[in-house]
Parts: structure tokens; C-alpha cells; sequence
């Protein structure tokens, strides 16, 4: 999953499907230099591993040769063109896409709530896998670039580790700056790549010209029926031609489905599938000695140098857009109660999307480079790099069902051959994969079981600590009541922050308690994230007079969107005028928790979310409050 670094989009809903003709032609080669990127540089290493790899070699003959252009071909046809482009881009959450944009839209059409919550714990597992995928995909993908050295210049093979882990060290330490000025270059070098690729491929195959029949389904049939097993284990590798296809999907905020479609299906398809034959057509005269990689070798001995250069920059695109997906699944998943509050840094003042998280720019940092230094190769790499990738999908597929029952009210007897034939494809892809576990498949499982338990414990704890602090808590109008009249009203605005619109927040408590004022202007403020990515303007504040001088307000933000208070503020007009931030002070309450043997979680999992809390972002600068107006009030709560 990735979106956007190239500052397209803006900070509303995407309406690019009606662009006018130069706009939208603007918008598919803008869709060219970042949705691509991932699927893109899939031919430096897809097809030499479908036949190379360790865990399923292949005979290099014509059925094997022509049985896997023609899987790669009709996956990309199924999964890219049919399952994403034409249906699942037709399931946008007000313009955005992605695996948690689809969990909102479709979480709230299930008639259970056990069903909910399964669909609910899909998409976060989702969720989790892609974090496995944003480690992976830099990883290899650099890595496969460099390795091109060790064919245009031998001399150089023993440097391939080092310079691939300096580009991803240089890469992740761009990230603070912000990648506006980087991505303007961005669409003309993919554009390059792109093209290059195609005309390499076509110089090969016109000497092979009966590598055009692969693009036959009978191919691929008659590929599983003379050598079942390895078809079956090879399709672990065929995933790899596909893998950024998400991406798709998770872009068309940024673009629109109609422009990506358009790159799609007339440049970037007929572009990696002249690609894929070429290779096919030089296997067929080589044999064994162009597995070596038969990407680079395409190319002329003089032109395999700069081939190298142009791959690595393709590499590092596709890389960039993993980075920044990560960021963005991170702040939706911050939005929607997944995550504790995390430092993030706007690097645009003109576009919203752009963002840059410290914490987890540097943790996917270390991660890559350990991924490089331990698998060594990315051979080794992909072995790891399918099981997130299909995972994902799988469960993509299982979201679609519940769009096309749920939302669309496909009858079932349209529905199902559908979903049959996409879970056909996605369970083979994924379950191939499974049998590259102990060679590396681990890894992705292992990190998505990890964060899956980091997102669910996080959900579980805070809706916990939700229920606790409402348990004693006194109703509003009765506080009013016995409060208004009883303590000291001092000049200027008080906005007591709670996350819930029920009840007296703790901080107002103990603030009286302690100081035995109250404000002339009371503000029980709480702030709602929406399931949809954007929240309009006219419609963000809901005001609600309590008497005596208190106010219930509710500002509301979309997931895609940053939760600024004070700017949310300065559109609600009260009783004494609009509010002025050196009147008002802002009341947080911190809670400490205290691990308890009452029912809710196990006590490990208590202690963990504790830890979470603690070093989660204080909510004075995750809702920017000015920081010289904040009061923070301590309570304990047992959970």
C-alpha cells in the first residue's frame, strides 16, 4: 500500500475523474511516476525467480517458458486490471482508497456486530501486513537495482551491499525535508524507465516473435497440468509481477480512478509485459545462461551501466512511496483509534498528505538495513516479500465481498462467480507462498503478528479506559447546578478537552477541586474522527448552550485530515464573542494507568498499552494547542 508523495492532491476529496482532457492527462503521467513504481520495477526480479529460485527451480524449456509469461499476463489481467481498476476502485470512501479507507466504508454496512468485528480485525490485519511490505519492498528493490552491477561491471559484485545500504540510508534521511521538489522528477524518470524497458523488451522478442502466442490462457493450463507441484510453488514467484497493486488502489485520492485506469491499461501494462516477453524470448535463445539476469541482459554490454543507474532510480521511486504510505496508513490509523498519538511533521504548507513521522521514518530505516545486511540478496528477499503482499490482497478480497453484497447490493448470483474467481487466485497466490515460510516468509507474518497485537491492544485499552472514566463520572447539568453558584467565576475562556460527550471530564474535577474557580466561558470540548477522509468546513463545529456559562462542543475532522483545535476554533462564534487564544486556556487530563485483574485484558496486554500511553505524543501538540495555554491534570484510572 502506498500514496502520494508528489504533492498532487490537495487537502479535499479527489474529484479528478472529471477533469478536463489536459488535466487528466496531467494526472495519468503524474499516476506513472508514483502508483507504478512498486509494480513497476517488478521485472528486475519477478521472472528470473520464477525459474531460479531455490525453493521451485524450473526447467527452461518452451512449456515452462511460455506456461509463466502467460500466468504473469492473465494475473495481471485478473488482479490488476479487473479485480482493481474496474471494481475495487469503484469502492472510494468520499475519493480515498486503501485497505483502511475500505474498512470504514464497509464496517458500518454488517447487520452483526460479530460480524463487524471480523471485518473489523481483517483490515487491521491488513493493516499490519503492509507495515511487513514497506520493509520488504525497499529492501528489495534497491537491492535488485545494485545487483545489476555485478553483470554490467563484475568488478564492482563485492559492492553491492554497502552501496545499496547507502542509497536507503540517504533515501530515509531526505524523508524530514519533505519529497515536493524530489517528486517533480519523479513522473519524467518512471516515464524513462518505462519506455526503455519496452523497447528492450521488443528488440528481444521480434527475434523471437512466437513468444506473442504465451499471451494464450491455454499456456498457463497446460502448465499446471504437465508439472503440477511446481506450478502450484512457482506461483509464490509469479505474485512478485503483481505486487504493487494495491497501490492502485490506495492512490486514487491522489489521482482519481479514471487517470489511474487510463496509465494503466495504455502505457504501464503493454510497457512490463513487452518487458516480460523480451525476457521470455531471451531465455528461449540463451537457455540458463541468461538466469543470471535476464533483465540486465537485454541490454547491450555498453548500455547495462547506465540500465543499472536507471533501475536504481526506479528502485528508490517505488521506495519512496512505500515510506510515505507508511506515514499515511500511520495517521489513519492514529485517526481511527489504531495507534497512540505519534509526532507528525507537515513537510507542505500547500498540501495536506505530505507528512514525515520520525518515529516510524526511522524505525522502517533500521529495519530495511538489518533485512539487507541478514538476507543478503534479493533472491533471499523474496522469498519474504509475497506473503505480505498476497495476505493483504486476500483480505482486500474478502472487503470487496462485503462492498459488492453490502454496499452495492449485487444480487448473488452476480456476486459470486466473481468472488470465486478472486479468491481462487488470491487463496492460490497465498497459500504458494505459504511454502516459502521457513526461507524467509516468516518475517512478514512475524512483524504483522506483532503490530496486529500493537493496533488491537491499543483499540481494546482505549475503549476500556473510555468505560472506566465514564463509570465515575457525574451528569453534566447536575455538576452545573451544584457548581455555578458555589465557586468563584474568574475572567476569560476554559476548554476542558474529553474524549467522550458524556459526563464531567476528570480535568474540570480536579481543577475545581484544587482551585476552587471556575471560568466564565466553559468549553467541554471533544474532538470525533470521522470514518470518512474529510470533514467539510461549514459542518465541523456543533455548539450546544448548557446554561451558566457552559458549552458542549464537538469538533468533528476526517481520518486524512490533521485534528488542529485551535483552527477548528476559530469558526465557532459563542456567547462573548469568538475565541482568542491569549483568553482561553486549554485543560488536559493525563491518565495513569494502573494494571488491574478485572475483566477487559490480560494483564501483559494491560501493561503493554500502559507503555503505549506513556509514550504516546501529549495531546498538547498532537491537536496543537498553543503551548504557553495548556494545563495538564493528573488522574489514575484502573483498568
Amino acid at each position: 500500500m502506498s500514496v502520494s508523495p508528489t504533492g498532487v492532491a490537495t487537502t479535499g476529496p479527489a474529484g479528478h475523474d472529471e477533469q478536463h482532457h489536459g488535466g487528466m492527462i496531467k494526472l495519468a503521467l503524474g499516476a506513472i511516476g508514483v502508483v507504478f513504481g512498486d509494480i513497476g520495477t517488478s521485472p528486475l526480479y519477478a521472472f528470473r525467480e520464477t525459474f531460479a529460485s531455490p525453493h521451485h527451480p524450473l526447467p527452461v524449456d518452451t512449456a515452462h517458458i511460455m506456461g509463466v509469461i502467460s500466468l504473469i499476463f492473465w494475473s495481471m489481467m485478473i488482479v490488476v486490471s479487473v479485480k482493481y481498476v474496474a471494481i475495487i476502485m469503484r469502492a472510494d470512501n468520499n475519493g480515498e482508497g486503501g485497505s483502511l479507507a475500505l474498512l470504514a466504508l464497509v464496517s458500518g454496512q454488517t447487520k452483526t456486530k460479530r460480524w463487524t468485528r471480523g471485518i473489523i480485525l481483517l483490515g487491521v490485519f491488513a493493516t499490519a501486513l503492509f507495515y511487513g511490505d514497506s520493509m520488504i519492498t525497499p529492501a528489495v528493490t534497491v537491492l535488485s537495482a545494485v545487483e545489476g552491477l555485478a553483470v554490467a561491471a563484475p568488478a564492482f559484485g563485492g559492492f553491492v551491499i554497502p552501496i545499496a545500504v547507502a542509497i536507503l540510508i540517504a533515501l530515509f534521511s531526505i524523508q524530514r525535508s519533505g519529497t515536493e521538489k524530489v517528486g517533480l522528477f519523479f513522473g519524467p524518470v518512471m516515464l524513462l524507465y518505462f519506455g526503455v524497458i519496452a523497447v528492450l523488451g521488443v528488440i528481444s522478442f521480434v527475434q523471437t516473435p512466437a513468444i506473442l502466442w504465451s499471451l494464450s490462457p491455454h499456456y498457463a493450463v497446460q502448465f499446471f497440468l504437465i508439472d503440477p507441484l511446481r506450478g502450484f510453488l512457482a506461483l509464490g514467484s509469479v505474485v512478485l509481477a503483481v505486487t504493487g497493486a494495491e497501490a492502485l488502489y490506495a492512490d486514487m485520492g491522489h489521482f482519481g480512478r479514471r487517470p489511474i485506469g487510463l496509465s494503466w491499461l495504455f502505457f504501464v501494462l503493454p510497457a512490463l509485459m513487452l518487458n516480460y516477453m523480451g525476457q521470455g524470448a531471451l531465455l528461449f535463445r540463451e537457455g540458463e545462461a541468461a538466469l543470471e539476469s535476464p533483465f540486465y541482459m537485454l541490454a547491450p554490454d555498453s548500455l547495462q551501466l547506465p540500465l543499472v543507474m536507471l533501475a536504481t532510480a526506479a528502485a528508490v521511486i517505488a521506495s519512496q512511496a512505500v515510506i510515505t504510505g507508511a506515514f499515511s496508513v500511520t495517521q489513519q490509523a492514529i485517526q481511527l483509534g489504531f495507534m497512540p498519538r505519534l509526532r507528525i511533521e507537515h513537510t507542505s504548507a500547500t498540501t495536506a498528505g505530505q507528512i514525515y513521522i520520525p518515529l516510524i521514518n526511522w524505525m522502517l530505516m533500521v529495519m530495511v538495513i538489518l533485512l539487507v545486511l541478514f538476507f543478503r540478496t534479493s533472491s533471499n528477499l523474496t522469498s519474504a516479500y509475497g506473503i505480505a503482499v498476497t495476505g493483504a490482497m486476500f483480505i482486500d478480497t474478502c472487503l470487496l465481498g462485503v462492498a459488492l453484497t453490502r454496499l452495492w447490493k449485487w444480487p448473488l448470483y452476480a456476486a459470486m462467480p466473481l468472488l470465486a474467481l478472486f479468491f481462487l487466485v488470491d487463496g492460490a497466490y497465498f497459500f504458494a507462498n505459504l511454502t516459502k515460510v521457513p526461507a524467509g516468509g516468516w518475517f512478514p507474518l512475524l512483524v504483522g503478528f506483532i503490530i496486529f497485537t500493537f493496533l488491537t491492544t491499543w483499540s481494546t485499552g482505549r475503549k476500556l479506559m473510555i468505560e472506566r472514566l465514564r463509570e465515575g463520572t457525574m451528569p453534566v447539568k447536575v455538576f452545573i447546578e451544584s457548581a455555578a453558584n458555589a465557586a468563584s467565576r474568574v475572567s476569560g475562556t476554559a476548554v476542558f478537552m474529553t474524549s467522550t460527550s458524556e459526563g464531567v471530564p476528570h480535568a474540570l474535577l480536579h481543577n475545581l477541586k484544587h482551585n476552587k474557580v471556575l471560568h466564565e466561558r466553559v468549553i467541554l470540548l471533544t474532538v470525533k474522527i470521522a470514518g470518512r477522509p474529510y470533514w467539510p468546513d461549514h459542518d465541523r463545529a456543533a455548539l450546544e448552550e448548557l446554561g451558566h456559562g457552559f458549552y458542549r462542543l464537538v469538533l468533528r475532522f476526517g481520518f486524512m485530515e490533521e485534528a488542529n483545535v485551535p483552527a477548528g476554533l476559530k469558526r465557532v462564534e459563542i456567547e462573548g464573542g469568538a475565541f482568542k487564544m491569549m483568553d482561553t486556556s486549554f485543560f488536559l487530563s493525563r491518565q495513569t494507568l494502573l494494571p488491574s485483574s478485572r475483566p477487559g485484558m490480560m494483564l501483559w496486554r494491560e501493561k503493554l498499552f500502559s507503555w503505549m500511553l506513556r509514550n504516546a505524543e501529549s495531546a498538547m501538540e498532537f491537536f496543537r494547542l498553543p503551548t504557553n495555554r495548556v494545563v495538564e491534570l493528573g488522574s489514575q484510572v484502573e483498568i
